[in-house]
């Protein structure tokens, strides 16, 4: 047998490839500013990977998509936490907080994810999320106002892209004034759960018993917001339990946070270094919302997400076993050749973009509308507003240490030209 060099490790001309961890790899420096190079790499040489430590990952859109399809790849909390504890290190650490966070629609399977869901979406109706747009762009607008008026430079996550889905999330769920610099805190804490374990699960802690505050009271006293609307289905034959409304509630008001705040980032960033982009969205307003969808696909905020194997099953010509993790890697799928005309081209005008970047199947996102109408407000307005935007000279952009996350430390910016 001949061998040929692959990822690091070397491949069998006959059999598949034996590459280094593609976990530990994905960490590096160079991975970090740029993953998508080692995506293609793997999508060509070893698209159904499995690292030394029994651990699957998927690159390719087809496979990928099928996969978050197949109830042979579980969500569910119990599995998902053996899974983790069996790898031990920090793994094992993340499995406790899979278990604390209680039974809800992000970690179950069907049947039980259906009827949560189904529960979820009598409160977060489309309705209610479009009802916000106006609000949106108030707080945008206020955003803007006060970053233009502190001076010529600004971090955009600072001030306008984290601000924001805090702002709204509170709004949405009734959260008053006074408490929102502690639920800030705590948010913060939760978008470093992979920096440090320990803090978020102190603000977990924190967070869910001023949850259990807050559902008692609108108990007392409902209001026009979705814990209430929440706390109203359980009134109803199939409902919440007590368990099930807390972790809904968290889930949640957490979810869509991080995602929100980097998704506008990324796009902002993707568009200042497409300037003919820029400037085609900025000749056509009308462009923003599949804008919005383009630069969601492009550079990819949940970059892969997590399935354990609840039963023996093949992908492409692999078989993966009873209680393994898999890792579907959302940003590969998004720059496939095979789905994608042009991949690594930025196209605002781009058809049939049938993007992975909010899940697919059972678990699609139930927080993504809500999450591209804060982007669709937060890129229209910057670009509308702020003819001169551009990275302020001498930026330096720093990618947090996540493989599974694209996420900025910080986006500075200058507005004058």
């Amino acid at each position: 047998m001949t061998s040929t060099e692959t990822l690091g490790g070397t491949r069998d001309a006959a059999g598949p490839a034996r590459s280094d961890d593609l976990a530990a790899a994905l960490l590096t420096a160079g991975a970090r500013r740029d993953p998508y190079p080692f995506y293609a790499r793997m999508r060509r040489e070893d698209p159904v990977h499995r690292s030394p430590q029994g651990v699957w990952y998927l690159t390719r859109y087809a496979d990928v998509e099928a996969a978050l399809c197949d109830l042979r790849l579980s969500n569910d909390r119990d599995r998902m936490t053996r899974a983790c504890s069996a790898l031990g290190g920090d793994m094992k650490a993340l499995s406790r907080l899979t278990e604390r966070l209680g039974r809800v629609m992000t970690n179950t399977d069907p049947p039980d994810h259906a009827r949560l869901r189904k529960l979820a979406n009598r409160a977060f109706t489309a309705r209610r999320v479009e009802a916000l747009r106006d609000r949106v762009q108030e707080i945008v607008d206020r955003l803007i106002d006060e970053a233009v008026a502190a001076g010529p430079v600004m971090d955009l996550i600072e001030a306008v892209a984290s601000p924001l889905p805090m702002s709204v999330v509170c709004e949405l769920f009734g959260i008053p004034d006074e408490d929102r610099p502690r639920v800030k805190t705590w948010f913060r804490r939760f978008g470093r759960l992979s920096e440090d374990i320990g803090k978020s699960e102190t603000a977990i802690d924190q967070y869910e018993e001023y949850l259990s505050g807050l559902i008692r009271q609108r108990r007392r006293e409902p209001g026009d917001d979705l814990i209430s609307a929440l706390v109203a289905t359980q009134s109803q034959d199939d409902r919440l339990t007590d368990s099930e409304l807390l972790s809904t509630c968290f889930v949640l008001i957490t979810a869509g946070d991080e995602t929100t705040t980097h998704l506008i980032a990324n796009g902002v960033l993707a568009l200042l270094r497409h300037p003919d982009q820029l400037a085609r969205l900025r000749a056509d307003p009308d462009l923003t919302r599949r804008a919005v969808e383009e630069l969601a696909r492009y550079d990819t905020v949940t970059q892969a997400i997590v399935r354990v194997v609840a039963e023996d099953l093949e992908i492409g010509g692999r078989t993966l076993r009873e209680g393994e993790l898999v890792y579907l890697f959302l940003g590969a799928t998004n720059r496939d050749p095979e789905r994608f005309e042009n991949p690594d081209r930025l196209d605002l005008t781009r058809p049939g973009n049938r993007h992975l970047s909010f899940g697919h199947g059972p678990h699609f996102c139930l927080g993504g509308p809500l999450a591209k109408l804060q982007a669709e407000v937060a890129v229209g307005t910057l670009v509308r507003r702020l003819p001169g935007l551009r990275l302020a000279d001498g930026a330096v952009l720093d990618w947090r240490p996540n493989p599974l996350q694209r996420r900025l430390s910080a986006l500075p910016l200058t507005h004058r030209p």
